[in-house]
């Protein structure tokens, strides 16, 4: 798959089929139209293009609510390679990209930049300043013979509109199953290992204390779960089995929210390293416990669970 992080300086598209969206966390849903996009590709010998936007536009666009990201970007990119995508467009979403009018949107970045054979495109897509751009604007230029206009399944719409909403409920929910089996894969973050107040290791659970490296990137709800690490230095495809707490720390007094990982037969020093976690089960709330014996044979007990599901 090819990359590109800018509008200036694009190729010229083969027969480009076109789509265009977010595509936060490359979902089932997701990967339901990446299929129709790579098929219409295939039948006319073209290449499937993607057009997604960074930031994300509701992070830029003055009234629209923030929100948090299933995937980061780099995430996002790899996720779309393995789907088969062969162009990747990563648009800078700015105020001034923003403030295009629809017929700029169509005529000035659409067309010109990207000169579609077939565009994709869901019936209830809007585009341009104030959104007054929509399908039936996109119908009056493909009948004027701009490009072919296909719709995606008005039901594989809402089923991918529905899930992204559902992923970032449940991975908030605590609901790691649920999350998974609506992604596809289980859902992971990466964390800088950074110093923490070293409790852990005096009741024999010494755990990587974790800062999430991209702010806007969405994080499990408090709790304990098990998880599964991978460890920069080892293959790829190798993690170690462990258990994670998001929370206060109650009962030591904590007073912040932190991520604490405790990796399972790992000895070694990971300060400064970026780990990265697959959240696999909600095993139980965060408890403030009579002491740290108390808690030591939870963890104990917690241990043994997590590893019944790993």
């Amino acid at each position: 798959m090819q990359v590109h992080r800018r509008t200036d300086g694009l190729p010229v598209f083969r027969k480009a089929v076109v789509t265009i969206g977010t595509f936060d966390g490359v979902h089932r849903g997701h990967c339901k139209i990446i299929a129709q996009l790579n098929a219409a590709a295939a039948r006319i010998g073209g290449e499937s293009v993607i057009i997604t936007f960074h930031p994300h536009p509701r992070q830029i666009v003055k009234g629209a609510h923030p929100v948090q990201l299933i995937n980061t970007l780099e995430e996002k990119i790899a996720l779309l390679e393995a789907a088969g995508v062969d162009h990747l467009v990563i648009v800078p979403f700015t105020e001034a990209f923003s403030s295009l009018t629809a017929t700029q949107y169509v005529e000035d970045f659409l067309l010109k930049l990207f000169q579609p054979h077939t565009l994709i495109i869901g019936y209830d897509h809007r585009f341009g300043n104030g959104r007054s751009g929509d399908f039936k604007m996109l119908e009056e230029y493909a009948s004027a013979n701009k490009f072919e206009l296909l719709e995606i399944a008005p039901e594989l719409l809402k089923e991918s509109a529905v899930s992204s909403t559902r992923i970032r409920e449940a991975v908030q929910q605590g609901d790691a199953e649920l999350a998974a089996g609506l992604l596809g894969y289980p859902f992971n973050f990466e964390g800088l290992v950074v110093e923490g107040n070293r409790i852990g290791r005096t009741i024999g659970y010494p755990t990587a204390n974790l800062q999430v490296t991209d702010t806007e990137k969405l994080t499990p709800g408090n709790g304990v779960y098990a998880v599964m690490v991978y460890i920069p230095g080892q293959m790829a495809d190798t993690a170690k089995k462990g258990m994670m707490n998001i929370g206060h720390r109650p009962t030591v007094d904590g007073t912040r929210r932190t991520i604490e990982v405790n990796i399972f037969d790992f000895k070694g020093d990971l300060y400064g390293e970026t780990i990265r976690v697959e959240v696999v089960k909600y095993l139980r709330g965060e408890q403030k416990f009579s002491g740290l014996d108390a808690l030591k044979a939870q963890l104990a007990k917690d241990k043994e669970e997590a590893l019944a599901h790993l």
